[in-house]
């Protein structure tokens, strides 16, 4: 499911409980999807490829069970990173390079992600897409490397091409593939590149660098086991506001997490908000970009219980980010009236809000993984209305592993997502069409109508065909395309290949 694994530890975005660390291939969230706009890799549906022992040092994204055998009295929530996906490999050790490059702490992944979609009713018109990504990630111990303790670095690039179906039929709200655009027309479009200090046995964690905003907040690996981008990597509204943009943007800047006790955490960021349409340019690497004197901040809080024998852990969050930067009201002049109609300015509104809160829920155990089982989960954003053209968006939804139906690395999810646009929104495309002027774009593209609502339903059966490979069929119905009655409801049909290297 997702491409990539970068990673690492991504602070707290997916935390282990105090008893049980997540295994390789469970990802935690954040880049380490690569792929996926933030998760985790071709087993990330698959619910770990091939599982290890709960006591291994880790998994992707955050680790957090108790270090078993440490000497000292505090106990440690274990490092951040153990290599993406482990050692799962279509190509095995790669002649033994593989196995060369970790005594070395070199951590290099590479790895492939298609997906074609198509309506077969609804929308403006029927259509199809195939987009694909390449992604590479590097993440270096230099630890091991050269002796810096607990320091390290993570990389990530990726190649794409292709362009997501949803704008063909007529919707641009919530995209039914995850995988297109905004990766440039370049070789190797820049997601992140950061370094990460551990400081008290792990307890407090500092990465600074360029980072995915979307991949260290309100961040789950569950997330990219579904192929709708609104949802995938890091919900919307927020991947797509400036001061929390998401994979593949990243934002300069530094984020800190402080564990208080082996399940829970703090979480803050700091970081500069572009005010340009791609940070980094369309590339990624232009990091001098001009402009750059607002700063976004996020809050989060965390809690990751375990409960029973079976160690049925959860992951509950609580978050908010503020953005100081200055926007254009969606629909007032200086004066309060429509600016479409007065012809004045829209007036500049100081500061944008964003709150969420997430939470997932294991329900029944399956075997050895933070994911290895029944899993529901759900959450909520809202953002300023004034400055947002999104202003809500609710999900609920539940994954499965295949063992009861002996297909152990097979995974079954479902998902129903809501989204309601802003009343402010409303209002300016009322008014666009009183002055008889086209309807005006907004963060998330091309409008046909006056907006309101719209939902997604999501289903997908992600079958495991080899080591570090799965092919996911998924059908979605988009229900009030690009949040009008323009066009009519939506089935889509697609699948999803998914291969690390």
């Amino acid at each position: 499911m997702a491409l990539l694994g970068l990673s690492a530890a991504l602070a707290g975005l997916w935390l282990t409980g105090p008893a049980q660390a997540q295994t390789a291939s469970d990802n935690g969230t954040g880049l380490t999807t690569g792929a996926r706009q933030g998760q985790s890799s071709a087993s990330s549906s698959a619910h770990t490829e091939e599982r290890e022992p709960e006591d291994r040092a880790g998994t992707q994204n955050e680790r957090i069970g108790a270090r078993q055998g440490r000497a000292s009295k505090v106990q440690d929530p274990r490092p951040h990173f153990s290599a993406p996906m482990g050692s799962n490999h279509f190509f095995g050790d790669w002649g033994g390079i593989q196995p060369w490059l970790l005594d070395r702490g070199i951590h290099l992944l590479a790895s492939i992600n298609e997906e074609f979609a198509g309506n077969v009713t609804g929308g403006k018109q029927r259509a199809y897409s195939d987009a694909g990504q390449v992604g590479m990630e590097l993440d270096v111990d230099w630890e091991k490397l050269a002796g810096f303790r607990n320091f390290w670095t993570h990389m990530l690039v990726v190649n794409g091409h292709g362009q997501n179906v949803s704008r063909m039929f007529g919707d641009s709200i919530a995209p039914v593939q995850e995988i297109y655009g905004a990766r440039g027309n370049v070789v190797a479009h820049l997601v992140a590149m950061y370094g990460e200090q551990t400081f008290y046995h792990h307890r407090i964690d500092i990465s600074a660098g360029v980072i995915p905003v979307g991949s260290f907040f309100a961040a789950s690996p569950l997330f990219c086991d579904f192929m709708n981008v609104a949802i995938c990597g890091n919900p919307a509204p927020n991947k797509y506001t400036p001061g929390t943009r998401d994979w593949p943007s990243g934002n300069i800047g530094a984020v800190l997490r402080v564990m208080p006790t082996t399940n829970s955490y703090i979480m803050a960021g700091l970081f500069a908000v572009s005010p340009h349409p791609y940070n980094g340019g369309i590339s990624g690497w232009a990091l001098a970009q001009d402009g750059l004197g607002k700063i976004s901040t996020p809050v989060e809080l965390g809690w990751i219980p375990e409960f029973g024998r079976d160690r049925l852990i959860g992951h509950y969050k609580l978050g908010y980010a503020y953005d100081n930067s200055r926007y254009p009201h969606l629909y007032e002049d200086r004066n309060g009236a429509s600016y479409l109609e007065s012809g004045l300015p829209a007036r500049q509104v100081s500061g944008m809000n964003s709150f969420w809160l997430l939470m997932d829920q294991m329900i029944v155990r399956n075997g050895r993984g933070a994911t290895n089982g029944l899993i529901l989960l759900a959450g909520a954003m809202h953002d300023d209305g004034q400055t947002v053209a999104m202003r809500d968006h609710v999900w609920a939804g539940l994954t499965e592993t295949g063992a009861a139906w002996g297909r152990p690395k097979d995974t079954l999810g479902a998902m129903v997502q809501h989204f309601d646009m802003s009343r402010t929104v409303a209002l300016q495309q009322e008014s666009a069409l009183r002055a008889g002027v086209p309807f005006p774009t907004n963060q998330w593209g091309a409008v046909y109508g006056v907006q309101s609502h719209m939902n997604v339903y999501e289903l997908f059966y992600s079958i495991h065909l080899g080591k570090a490979m799965n092919l996911q069929p998924d059908f979605q119905y988009v229900q009030r395309p690009d949040a009008t009655t323009v066009f009519g409801d939506a089935a889509v049909l697609g699948v999803q290949f998914t291969v690390v290297l």
